[in-house]
Order: structure tokens, then C-alpha cells, then sequence
């Protein structure tokens, strides 16, 4: 990637520190302040009283951000801003660390706002589901991005940094777009090919493009993403046999049932989103030929009633929930909701199951955030599984599974690829740019002067295009050659490296300063949305 274009680490840091003393009360700073922005300070310009100037303060810290950064932008020239994902899963972190960081699909967009609005922070997406919370940046420092990022999570969850740290994982660059390109393929799922997480990804993108929150890279990282994830499940037979969490959860349940007994328990279902849906549809797929659904409205159940005409469905309003689960031998929940729907206290009021069903009442929760208290494994005839316990039912065929995952991972490098020669022909677009901004201006101004010297009188309106087109293609031949040299899109054999080198050389040589207009452009553009 292009050397300074993206990164800020001493600039963002002056910054950061200039907008800390503007926002101080003391005489002490803001003459600090003032004195960094150009060393004048003038009676009634800034003031630390009550009624004081803020306007004028802040226009001060900026200035005194941005000198800071022409001072020691140059030492950061050969930084690059970073793609990072931090983040956990199911594989890193338990249950009960997942759902107090989970964020709800609605509150995505206000999460990047929040992101975004963090010093080193450019861009950013959430990615957040019941096995896995991953926050995508691009960071204009990867350590103080980093930093940031982790400090926003603590605070979100009320977690310890140092606590969190010791379940996160942290990538960068093309790391953390192989992760992300595994994830959309279900390779990093719990049930590797599972389909559900292709259409995860798939909403990160809607979500963005409706509340315009993503930036370029970080969308079209995901849209490569959902390409790599599509041509993993076409290319290969990983979604053969495969099995989602809600068919593991069905699974999960009637291994721990009586084999005689299983097809005659009493199914309850409380949420009919779509995890409960399909826990529904597999229901069905085992032979079981009634479920009870629990939900706010009956409008879905009706829609999931129409969709299967295999299983009678019964529906129970969310104010009869308790006495419905009284009623059952397994219990599913796949609900949005933030509190526990099943204490200990509740599963204690329930009356005891018949031993035909083994005795033991089965909650078989996966929600994230979880809807039943692990607690209710205390009481005597009733226990508790969650997502984490899926991974009894997902262990078989492990070395199938591992070759399957090989196959995919050639279509991955593959898109992988596509997508690094993408970001890397972003870097000479501002070189590009500036140098034939820099050749039209010289052509219009001989241009001007060679139809003064002709005369306006003495040139018609063919003769004036002609000449035009002359000026115009003389730049444009002139200028073919090196714009050839500055291509950096995957489709010749020139490297990375011999581009960069090509491009430093035209800045040089047409005085075109890309490089640190770029990086002054991002740090303006941070302290003005500090500011603001």
C-alpha cells in the first residue's frame, strides 16, 4: 500500500492532544493551545472564563493539530494505514463473555459511528452473532487503533481490557481479510459450511449501504467476502451434509432424550425469528409432527405455518410462556431478548417430566445474549445447553471436514488475491490525479498563450477545436507511459514494489507532495469531526 497515504500515528496523536486542551479550563492550556498554533495570543481572542471564545479554541487546536503534523509527518511517511479485525468467537471466548459484548443488528450503524469517531479510527463494521462479536477497522495507527478499538469494547461490556485481551484475537492486513473471507465460507463456524453466516455477512453490507456508514475498503472487503463465501459453497461440496446451529441444537436435543421416546416428546419453541424457524424446519426433517411456538405476535407463526404443512404448530402468546413450557420435555429459545426468560426459580416452579422422557426437562437455548440462566441446571429435573455445547453434535467426520476446508481455501487465495490488487491500485490514484491536474494546467496556459499570439480574428471555430485537440493529445501520449507504470491491478507482471517506486519518482520529479496531502487531508478531517 502507498507509503503516508494512510498513516498518522505523531499526527493523530497531536491531535488528539490539541483537542485535550482545548477542552481544558485552565489559562495554563489554552495558552499552551494558542501558543502551539502560531505563538500569538491577543486580549479577548481566547479566554478560559465562563463566557470565552470555544470557537476560537477549537479553530486553535486544529491549526495546532495540523502544524504538529507538518512537522512530523515525514517521520510517519512510511506507515500505512491497516485493515484489522479484533474480535472473539465461539472458538476464543464462552458464552457468557459473547453476549455482553453481542450488539443488536439495529444498533450496528450507531456502533460504527461510535467507532469511527475514535482518533485513529477511518472506517469499521460489526459483525455480530451468536457465536462470534468482530469488529473490522481500517486504523490510521495500528497500535493506538488497536488500543482504542479494545477500550471501546471494554467500556460497551464492562469488561476489564486486560480481561478481554486474553480471549480476543487480533489481526491485520491480509490476515484479517483471509479471516474474514473463511468466515463467510463457514470455515471458522462452529458447523463448518453452515449457510447461516453467509447471510450474516450479506446484512453487515445491506445494514451499511441503508445507514451509509461503511467506507470503501471496509465494503468492499465484504462484498468480496460474500463472493469468496458463494463460490466456497458452489465450488465444493462443504455445505454437503452440513448443519446449521439450529439443526444441531435439534440434534443436540434428541441425543440427550430416550432413543424410544424421542419422536413423542413434547417440542416447545420460544421466538419465531429465523434461528426459529429453521429449528422448525429440522424438527420436521427428524420426523417430529408437532411443535408448540411461543411468540410476541402470531403473525410470524402463521408465516411458518403456511411455509410447512408437515408439523401441526400451536401457537402460545408470550404471556402464556410458562405455563407452555410446564407443558414440554425440551424447550428451544431463540429470542432478541437482553434479560433471561428462565431462572432458576422458574424451572423449579415447573412440574417434573414423566421418566419415559428420562425424568429431565431439556432447555436447549441459542440465543446470544442468553435467554436461560445457566442456573437451571441446579434445579434437579432440568438442564441447560447453549451454543457452546453444540460442539458435541458438530465433532463428527472431523478429518471429512478438515479436507474440505483445504478445497475452499484455493478459492479464498483466490479472492484474496482479487482483492489485494484492488487496494493496492488505490494507492497511485492521488498521484495519478495530481499529475494530470499538473499537465492539463501547463497545456491550458500555452494553450491560452499560443490563441493569443494567433489572434482570435484570425482563427474560426474548426481551426480553434483543432488546435485544442492537438494540445490534448500531445498530454495525453506524453503522459500514457507513466500512467501505464503507475497501474497496479493484478493484471500485469509489475510488482507492488516497482509501482511504489514509480510513483515516488513522478512526486518527486512533478513536486506532486501526494503522499502528505493525502495524510493532511485524513488528519483535517479527524480533528474537524472531533471538533464538531
Amino acid at each position: 500500500m502507498m507509503a503516508g497515504a494512510t498513516s498518522a500515528t505523531a499526527a493523530a496523536g497531536a491531535f488528539a492532544a490539541a483537542g485535550a486542551k482545548a477542552r481544558g479550563s485552565s489559562a495554563a492550556g489554552c495558552a499552551r493551545v494558542v501558543a502551539a498554533a502560531g505563538g500569538r495570543r491577543r486580549c479577548g481572542v481566547v479566554r478560559c472564563d465562563a463566557g470565552g471564545d470555544a470557537q476560537a479554541v477549537a479553530k486553535a487546536a486544529s491549526i495546532a493539530a495540523l502544524e504538529q503534523f507538518k512537522i512530523s509527518a515525514d517521520r510517519y511517511m512510511k506507515e500505512r494505514s491497516s485493515i484489522a479485525v479484533i474480535g472473539l468467537s465461539v472458538h476464543t471466548a464462552p458464552v457468557e463473555m459473547r453476549e455482553k459484548l453481542a450488539v443488536a443488528e439495529e444498533l450496528w450503524p450507531r456502533a460504527i459511528a461510535e467507532l469511527t469517531g475514535l482518533n485513529h479510527i477511518e472506517e469499521a463494521a460489526v459483525l455480530s452473532t451468536c457465536n462470534r462479536m468482530e469488529i473490522y477497522v481500517v486504523a490510521l495507527s495500528w497500535n493506538r487503533g488497536i488500543r482504542e478499538v479494545v477500550d471501546w469494547m471494554s467500556t460497551k461490556s464492562g469488561i476489564p481490557a486486560s480481561e478481554l485481551r486474553e480471549h480476543l484475537f487480533m489481526l491485520r492486513d491480509s490476515d484479517a481479510t483471509r479471516h474474514l473471507f473463511e468466515v463467510s465460507a463457514g470455515l471458522d463456524s462452529l458447523v463448518l459450511g453452515e449457510g447461516q453466516i453467509l447471510a450474516q455477512v450479506k446484512q453487515v453490507v445491506r445494514n451499511g449501504q441503508n445507514s451509509g456508514g461503511l467506507g470503501k475498503n471496509i465494503d468492499r472487503m465484504f462484498k468480496d467476502a460474500i463472493t469468496a463465501g458463494k463460490r466456497v459453497r458452489c465450488e465444493t461440496n462443504i455445505s454437503a451434509g452440513a448443519v446449521s446451529v439450529s439443526s444441531a441444537a435439534v440434534e443436540l436435543a434428541l441425543m440427550k432424550l430416550p432413543r424410544s421416546e424421542c419422536l413423542s416428546a413434547r417440542m416447545l419453541l420460544i421466538g419465531a425469528g429465523k434461528m426459529g424457524k429453521l429449528v422448525v424446519k429440522h424438527l420436521i426433517a427428524k420426523g417430529c409432527t408437532k411443535v408448540v411456538v411461543v411468540n410476541r405476535s402470531v403473525e410470524r407463526v402463521d408465516a411458518i405455518r403456511e411455509e410447512m404443512k408437515d408439523i401441526e404448530i400451536v401457537y402460545r402468546p408470550l404471556a402464556e410462556m410458562y405455563e407452555a413450557a410446564a407443558e414440554a420435555d425440551v424447550v428451544f429459545t431463540s429470542t432478541a431478548s437482553e434479560s433471561l426468560l428462565f431462572t432458576k426459580e422458574h424451572a423449579g416452579e415447573l412440574p417434573p417430566i414423566s421418566l419415559a422422557m428420562g425424568g429431565v426437562r431439556l432447555f436447549v437455548d441459542i440465543s446470544v445474549p442468553r435467554n436461560v440462566g445457566a442456573c437451571v441446571s441446579e434445579v434437579e429435573h432440568a438442564r441447560v445447553y447453549n451454543v457452546d455445547d453444540l460442539k458435541e453434535v458438530v465433532e463428527a467426520n472431523k478429518e471429512d471436514r478438515l479436507r474440505k476446508a483445504l478445497e475452499a481455501q484455493t478459492i479464498i487465495t483466490q479472492e484474496l488475491k482479487r482483492f489485494e490488487a484492488w487496494r493496492d491500485s488505490l494507492e497511485t490514484v492521488p498521484t495519478i490525479k495530481k499529475l494530470r491536474s499538473y499537465a492539463d494546467r501547463i497545456r491550458a496556459s500555452e494553450l491560452e498563450k499560443c490563441l493569443t499570439k494567433i489572434g482570435e480574428d484570425n482563427l474560426n471555430k474548426k481551426m480553434r477545436r483543432s488546435i485544442e485537440e492537438l494540445s490534448t493529445g500531445i498530454v495525453n501520449k506524453l503522459l500514457h507511459g507513466p500512467l501505464q507504470h503507475l497501474r497496479c491491478d493484478g493484471s500485469d507482471s509489475r510488482t507492488l514494489d516497482e509501482t511504489l517506486e514509480n510513483m515516488h519518482a513522478l512526486n518527486r520529479m512533478f513536486s506532486l507532495d501526494t503522499e502528505k496531502a493525502v495524510l493532511e487531508q485524513k488528519i483535517k478531517a479527524k480533528v474537524e469531526k472531533t471538533q464538531s
